[in-house]
């Protein structure tokens, strides 16, 4: 996406509304712990952590205001209004472009999307985590698909713009039924996404459950592979992946019980899904039982391509007892890759 200058940054300026506004606690929540505090915030503090922003950046540079953490649409009228009232003084005074916010799919309202929008709102992002009815109500949801599908219409009779969070792995959650929660976002049309896997936290139900034995978290192998199946089906549609898993602090790794959660997650989901491309290219043109194979990737793409410590070649020679692999990049367009077969060391 191109937002202000030619060589301008697009930053997102976060302020964490922990665990406000919930109607529930579901079985793997704990923002508290995630946000580093259990209080509201103050003004004076959004305030605080928007200047600190502006000092680091550039007038090129593309801002954004977003309250994460909560269900921002839950919280009480006043206190959400005096959020908004901080973040509009900015956005009127052109140092920042955009609103967004998270919030549940049941909290969501033709009030509400009309304060929101009477602040300047751009994004709403929905905390959906899956479209599948067992699942949800294993995790204590407290909402329905329907209820989804009835929000996304909302927002978007009323103009924003939306983005949808999935989290993969939940208890009853199956790589069939997330790849039906995938292929149903995708109806939905939003136009951003992001993928968190499911993670076993401190202080959490699930954590009681995972030691209880009721609930197995994904490997994280099974957390890649889940993930790269879903990623080509939202590029396909457009839609822009924002994350994929949760972003490492700290604070989260010591909250860490279980799951699949890794410093370099999306990284090792990227190398994957080229991985998968790459073999569907062998199957597709017979390139089995060659010596070797060149592979050509896009420009940037080289480290992705060989995957973290060369895991994708390793798998390459592993499963089709190639003597040899040769990568370059070349001027293709992101995302393309090309495959030929090599003998003896010379290309065909």
């Amino acid at each position: 996406m191109d937002h202000g200058g030619a060589q301008g940054r697009h930053i997102n300026i976060p302020i964490f509304i922990p665990h406000m506004g919930c109607p529930n606690t579901c079985v793997f929540c704990d923002q508290r712990r995630i946000s580093g505090a259990c209080d509201p915030v103050a003004t004076d503090n959004i305030r605080e952590t928007i200047e600190k922003y502006l000092t680091t950046s550039s007038s090129e540079d593309y801002l954004e205001i977003a309250f994460f953490g909560g269900s921002f649409t839950g919280i009480p009228r006043y206190q959400m209004m005096a959020y908004l009232d901080v973040a509009r003084e900015y956005l009127e005074k052109g140092v920042v472009s955009s609103i967004r916010l998270s919030t549940r799919p049941d909290y969501i309202d033709h009030e509400v999307l009309d304060i929101l929008g009477r602040y300047g709102v751009k994004i709403i992002e929905l905390g959906v985590q899956s479209m599948d009815e067992d699942v949800l109500a294993r995790s204590k949801r407290g909402h329905t698909g329907e209820d989804v599908i009835k929000a996304v219409k909302q927002i978007r009779d009323f103009g924003f713009e939306y983005g949808i969070q999935i989290m993969p792995g939940l208890p009853g959650d199956t790589l069939e039924k997330t790849l039906e929660t995938a292929n149903k976002v995708v109806e939905m049309a939003p136009s951003q996404v992001r993928i968190y896997p499911a993670i076993v936290l401190k202080g959490t139900e699930m954590e009681e459950m995972y030691k209880a034995g009721s609930y197995t978290p994904l490997t994280l192998e099974e957390a890649v592979r889940w993930c790269a199946v879903m990623v080509p089906i939202f590029r396909k549609a457009a839609i822009r992946i924002i994350r994929i898993g949760l972003h490492y602090s700290e604070l989260l790794e010591d909250a860490v019980v279980a799951g699949p959660f890794h410093p370099a997650f999306g990284e090792m989901v990227e190398a994957r899904v080229i991985l998968n491309r790459i073999m569907g290219i062998i199957e597709e043109d017979g390139l089995m039982g060659c010596s070797g194979i060149e592979i050509h990737t896009w420009k940037g793409a080289l480290s992705k391509t060989l995957g973290h410590k060369k895991v994708n070649i390793k798998a390459l020679k592993e499963k089709y007892g190639y003597s040899y692999i040769k990568v370059r990049e070349e001027d293709l367009l992101p995302g393309q890759v090309r495959v030929f077969a090599l003998y003896g060391g010379d290309r065909l």
